[in-house]
This record gives C-alpha cells, structure tokens and sequence, in this order.
C-alpha cells in the first residue's frame, strides 16, 4: 500500500545517545568535545568540565610557564575555538543532540580565555572568576541565551561560552574598579 503524496507523516526525531566512556572513545572528535572525560559527569558536566580547564591551565602554566605565556595561551584558544567548532558538531551529530551537555570543551576554551586574561590574579579571585563564569552560562541572560537559541551547530555551542567569558571578565574588571 502506497502513502498518497498529501498525507502528513509525523517526523520522528530519534532520541540522543547516552554519553558513555565507550561512546567517548569511538571518535578523536568526541574525546576533545567531551573535555577529555570530564563532560561524563553524571551530574553537572559542564561545571565539571569548568573545573577541568581551570585544573589544566594552572597545572600546564605552572609546569612549563615558558611555553604557556599568555600570548601562547591565546593562540592555544583561538585554534581550540576553531577545533570546538568542528568537535561539537561532530559529537553533537553522534549524539543525535546538537548541544549535548556532555561536550564540555566549550566551558574548557572560555574558562581558559577568562583566565588568561585574568593573569595575574589570586586562587580567590580564580575561584570568583569560576563562580561568576558558571553562573552565567547556566543562565544565559541576553544575549547569551539569544545566541544559544538562534546559533546551531558547533559554532553555537562554542560561541555562547565565549560571551558568557565576556560577562565574566566584565563583572570582574567591575569588581576591581570598585
């Protein structure tokens, strides 16, 4: 029996895949994306993968603070930016859920960009810097939450944590002002 060409047939969107170690370790692309394991939390892997790239900039800056210089952090970012991109949506399309919250790597590149451009600064005010970053990306007050809306793909899960450093970096110059 044939369908006649005007019936409506219902679209069947197929349910995200469970992010797992497995899953994780299928693919180069879901690796980076899923910040190295850390996006595998079961609860709240993006304040885990946070805390990931805030571990991984002390740890590398401290152990060879003559490769990672500030201007090799940020050539470090801008490039993790562009391999985000294209790891997202990869791990995004696998996952059958284009912003997946176990990919991670986004919080990863923005934390490390907040912290960059914090240096030098404090382990309390690191910590602020974590708090206030992580409050603004499970917010998403304009126009972060815009962005995370209209902007699709790789380039949209990574380009809403850039602007949600931003804020960061803006409460804490505010907060140095004063």
């Amino acid at each position: 029996m044939t369908t006649p060409a005007n019936s409506i047939t219902p679209s069947i969107t197929p349910r995200p895949i469970k992010a797992t170690g497995r899953f994780m370790m299928a693919h180069p692309a879901h690796i980076i994306a899923q910040g190295f394991g850390s996006g595998l939390s079961p609860v709240m892997p993006g304040t885990f993968g946070t805390l990931f790239g805030w571990l991984s900039y002390v740890v590398m800056t401290t152990r060879w603070p003559e490769i990672f210089t500030p201007l090799n952090w940020l050539v470090i970012i801008a490039a993790g930016f562009v391999v985000g991109v294209w790891t997202c949506q990869v791990t995004g399309r696998h996952l059958r859920a284009p912003d997946h919250g176990s990919m991670v790597w986004d919080e990863i590149i923005a934390f490390w960009l907040v912290l960059v451009l914090m240096t030098p600064a404090s382990l309390w005010a690191q910590f602020a810097a974590f708090v206030v970053f992580r409050f603004f990306d499970m917010v998403k007050p304009p126009p972060i939450s815009y962005f995370d809306r209209h902007l699709k793909g790789g380039f949209g899960v990574m380009w809403d944590d850039i602007v949600a450093a931003f804020y960061t970096l803006l409460v804490l110059a505010l907060w140095r002002l004063l």
